[in-house]
């Protein structure tokens, strides 16, 4: 049920390319305008890269549907010139607590330290974050969104794809090099290909609900096991902007999803929750979950991200966060291998870093679904005794499970260089850097991920010895100022360290002392030119 008219509306447009005699060619079609599709369009043009965007629809804004967004993904839409727009308008916080009956069993920080430009979540309807995203793409003068244009039809080539399309005045071709689909979880691309998922299904049955209200509950992530308003289910309660909240009660496996979404039912549980009927709804809507995966992410010119890829269950904001992250890994490495700079195979590890990435989420998301909604007698009794011994032993508060929340991947692919060196500090190899308060060269006060952007960076610490030399290097001291001293407690720094960046901000190589041969190579393996045994 959606009482809610769809915020925003755009109209069809016809395109030069339904007029040409033959099909025109692009170099990349993004197949999809939710969030990844919208991201991956955004970052590919922000690199350079025309790009295509075509969405069967012609509105967003029906349900909140995805609302948490957390801190990688914000510093990912920050680079993409949307995220203070999201922050303007969202909901931020950081804390947590956990519920039994009416006892706290214990609350969380997710960002207990300073320094970071970016808050640990902010929580933001999907329509306000999509709406940001198409004002933003339509800044790009090479990104081109075509809405009420459906893909239903797909040749592979050898050298790209042919895609058919659908309109309202008819059908035309398109030739894409490459073609990123990003259609969500009943992909039309995939199913065009023959592909499905692999995985499980859970049978479970919740109910989520966007309710219009003035309440004085913090804005903090609430979540219940057995509350007494929803005896021997779960609840979980989120704040959202407008006076909207997030009501999600779990139903069980046997429940009516249509009868459940009847007003005469949701109205009485929401009342009982609340405790007052002060509120109107929004939108419900009953649904239940897999947590499931293509094999491979790539086919031949196909790359799928977001839904189209993997889906995993809402506990722990793993859906939209992950596809963002997919989106970022993509566009980098595909606008370096359209422009020859990168052999096609460095999309192969597109595949390998964002399949690993999925299995990790798909992993945390079925261990919070088995402990939130046991499906045995046995799982109930260990998941009740765990709840009992949390109210007093703290290894047991550790073993609850209510979703863990969105965080980012940690890669351990070829792309990477392996430390020689010791080092502590938060940055580690493989995931993105830590933020860190900084000046720049003026003194002004510039975040670090800000200074980064999206290019190959060297970040270094200078010494007595000579300074490295590459495509781009920050000189810690002349171009960015450690003057809080941050930097140097996150990234262990001494003088003449070097850290080599990736263009999606993730650490590919560090050195205490580096020659510039050692660079170089480190840099052409990042590509993917480096030799598989190197």
């Amino acid at each position: 049920m959606n009482t809610r008219k769809p915020l925003f509306q755009f109209g069809y447009r016809r395109s030069a390319d339904q007029d040409r005699p033959s099909p025109a060619r692009h170099p990349v079609i993004v197949v999809g305008a939710g969030p990844v599709g919208l991201c991956t369009a955004i970052d590919l043009a922000q690199r350079g890269m025309p790009v295509v965007l075509l969405d069967d629809a012609d509105r967003i804004g029906e349900g909140s549907r995805g609302i948490c967004y957390a801190k990688r993904t914000l510093e990912i839409l920050d680079r993409l010139g949307v995220a203070e727009t999201c922050l303007e308008k969202g909901v931020t916080w950081k804390l947590g607590k956990v519920f039994q009956r009416d006892d706290q069993l214990y609350a969380f920080d997710l960002l207990p330290e300073a320094g970071h430009k970016m808050p640990a979540f902010i929580n933001l309807q999907q329509y306000y974050l999509e709406h940001a995203l198409v004002e933003r793409a339509a800044e790009l003068p090479n990104l081109d969104i075509r809405w009420r244009n459906k893909v239903n039809g797909l040749k592979r080539r050898n050298d790209g794809v042919t895609l058919t399309i659908e309109t309202p005045e008819g059908s035309y071709d398109l030739d894409a090099d490459w073609v990123v689909a990003a259609d969500g979880a009943r992909s039309a691309v995939r199913g065009m290909l023959g592909l499905d998922f692999q995985g499980e299904v859970f049978e479970d049955r919740f109910l989520i609900a966007d309710v219009k209200m003035k309440g004085d509950f913090p804005p903090e992530r609430w979540f219940w096991f057995d509350p007494p308003f929803h005896d021997g289910r779960s609840a979980l309660l989120h704040k959202q902007p407008d006076d909207v909240w997030r009501i999600d009660l779990q139903l069980g496996p046997e429940a009516d999803a249509k009868a459940e979404q009847a007003p005469e039912r949701v109205i009485p549980r929401l009342r009982q929750m609340l405790g007052h009927e002060n509120f109107s709804l929004e939108w419900v809507s009953v649904y239940t979950f897999q947590c499931r995966r293509l094999e491979r992410f790539v086919h031949g010119r196909v790359a799928f991200t977001g839904d189209a890829a993997h889906q995993v269950s809402p506990f722990g904001a793993r859906g939209a966060n992950s596809g963002i992250q997919d989106a970022e890994n993509l566009a980098w490495k595909l606008a370096l291998v359209i422009k020859g700079e990168a052999p096609e195979s460095l999309i192969d590890s597109y595949n390998l870093e964002r399949s690993a990435a999925a299995d990790e989420n798909i992993g945390h998301s079925t261990r919070s679904t088995d402990f939130i909604a046991p499906r045995s007698a046995q799982e109930l009794r260990f998941r009740d005794a765990i709840l009992a011994l949390a109210r007093h032993a703290p290894f047991a508060k550790r073993m609850v499970n209510s979703g863990r929340l969105s965080m980012p991947s940690t890669y351990e692919t070829l792309l990477l260089t392996p430390d020689e060196d010791a080092w502590s500090g938060s940055a580690r190899l493989g995931a993105p850097l830590p933020d860190a308060p900084m000046r720049n060269s003026t003194g002004q006060p510039v975040w670090l991920l800000e200074a980064l952007g999206g290019e190959e960076t060297l970040i270094h610490v200078p010494s007595a010895g000579p300074r490295p030399t590459g495509a781009r290097v920050l000189v810690i001291g002349e171009d960015l100022i450690d003057a809080e001293g941050v930097f140097a407690q996150r990234f262990d720094a001494t003088p003449g360290s070097t850290y080599l960046v990736r263009p999606d901000q993730h650490l590919a190589a560090r050195w205490r002392h580096v020659a510039s041969p050692l660079i170089e190579r480190a840099s052409r393996r990042l590509r993917g030119l480096e030799e598989k045994h190197a």
